[in-house]
């Protein structure tokens, strides 16, 4: 009997490592296709072979999700070489805590291009295939800091964080006849995405993720948007340390 996750094919940027390195494997193990892209490349061929080993398919793909061609072409690759797309998991992400007094425009920069443009290119270049398919699933990882602002020190990446949940709430509007959008907010959660702060907040970040929950966490709850029937599309998932109360 199908779980509802067996045999599609899933697609998950920012997948060498933390959360999105453990949907894959979790997504895997349910008998999903998975293919996977991020900027290391020796990272992400772990995983596959992670995964090829307990019997499961998986590719690897090198991708700059700040660059729109490379994410089309990417997209085009995998259709190309499992013969179909069914989900995207726009994951990959940065977390540079800094306060606002700063003024480190390059972090800001960079959490745009990556946090909301990076969002955006992977719809963009999934969208045309669900839209002539007449199905498929958009998954896009926000945060807690997308429902209420990590003040001080996280403010723009709260902005981001907050555009990706309208960006899926909007996209949920204008396509939920056929194609299912879920934005998935989690809390502090253990992966590399703590390290991406530098300097005066760093020590206060880790501090903090000293209550994260593992990323498995997360996989089952990319799993449990995944796996409804085709008429069920769970918008919102907001998950967090029990601990941890913003």
């Amino acid at each position: 009997m199908s779980n509802g996750i067996q045999d599609k094919v899933v697609f998950i940027t920012g997948a060498s490592s933390g959360l999105g390195a453990e949907t894959a494997r979790h997504l895997a193990e349910r008998g999903a296709r998975i293919a996977i892209a991020a900027r290391r490349k020796d990272k992400l061929d772990d995983v596959v072979r992670q995964i090829t080993a307990a019997g499961g398919e998986a590719r690897a793909y090198s991708l700059d999700v700040t660059d729109k061609v490379q994410v089309k072409d990417v997209v085009d690759a995998v259709i190309d070489d499992f013969g179909r797309l069914d989900v995207i998991v726009n994951n990959a992400g940065l977390m540079p805590i800094r306060p606002m007094v700063e003024v480190n425009t390059d972090e800001w920069d960079a959490m745009i291009d990556v946090n909301i443009k990076g969002v955006l290119y992977g719809i963009a270049a999934a969208l045309p295939v669900f839209v002539a398919q007449q199905s498929g699933h958009v998954i896009n990882l926000s945060s807690v800091a997308g429902i209420k602002v990590f003040a001080p020190g996280g403010t723009v990446y709260s902005g981001t964080k907050f555009a990706v949940r309208a960006i899926s709430d909007g996209l949920r509007q204008e396509v939920g006849a056929h194609i299912r959008v879920t934005s998935i907010q989690p809390g502090a959660v253990d992966s590399e995405l703590k390290f991406s702060t530098s300097g005066t907040a760093a020590d206060n970040v880790l501090d903090f993720y000293k209550i994260a929950i593992p990323a498995s966490s997360v996989a089952r709850a990319v799993a449990f948007a995944i796996e409804q029937p085709a008429e069920v599309d769970v918008n919102e998932i907001v998950l967090r340390p029990t601990a941890q109360e913003f």
